[in-house]
């Protein structure tokens, strides 16, 4: 479902190239990525999603090698198959919780059903913010739409950068349970990128950088 192989990476500005481990998920498989800051995380989760190209190896999603796609190609690509869970959060203030859902339905070709986006934010306790706007919710809230914004589409692979590092125990568990609730919903490999090691619990599989 997801493997890499042999992946290299060095930024201009830097000596030493990274490297790293080739992995190998079947479908609906999760892992656990460790690893302490300045490791290289981030840059190998951006390979993963395609938004960084390696200067060597490759990355198979679906038997797709995604970064021997054209641009264009590659930016559909993700719309429809990546679910991304960023550190900070990149909904577009102006619009409601609705409209950003709709938005990433829009930019995924994927239909729009309003029940199961009633659902899916039922789910994640924040169906009463339907039609509030972003900066009207609370941090909590703001974490719980992150993670419907990558999954509402249906991903074969959802990436989560470091989304417990800022939690506190109770709310770390919650945002695990509710990560590894929807990719299982989803049918899609999860890979959860941190240096939180209170999450190994929940993961068979992980790798340390």
């Amino acid at each position: 479902m997801l493997q890499t192989e042999n992946l290299t990476f060095h930024y201009k500005q830097q000596v030493d190239s990274f490297n790293f481990p080739n992995i190998s998920l079947k479908a609906q498989e999760n892992l656990l990525i460790l690893g302490k800051s300045g490791i290289g995380k981030t840059t190998f989760l951006h390979l993963l999603a395609g938004l960084l190209t390696p200067i060597s190896g490759e990355v198979l999603i679906d038997d797709i090698t995604i970064n021997s796609l054209s641009q264009s190609k590659l930016d559909v690509f993700r719309g429809q198959y990546i679910g991304l869970v960023f550190q900070k959060n990149f909904a577009v203030k102006t619009l409601s919780v609705l409209e950003n859902l709709q938005a990433r339905l829009f930019f995924s070709k994927k239909t729009i059903n309003y029940e199961e986006i009633d659902k899916l934010l039922e789910q994640l306790g924040i169906k009463d913010c339907k039609k509030s706007k972003i900066y009207e919710l609370s941090e909590g809230q703001l974490q719980r739409l992150g993670i419907a914004l990558s999954v509402i589409h249906k991903p074969k692979v959802i990436l989560a950068d470091e989304p417990t590092s800022s939690l506190d125990d109770d709310n770390c568990k919650i945002v695990m349970e509710l990560l590894i609730k929807q990719a299982k919903q989803t049918k899609a490999n999860l890979i959860v990128i941190t240096h939180d090691h209170r999450i190994q619990s929940f993961f068979q599989n992980s790798i340390t950088l």
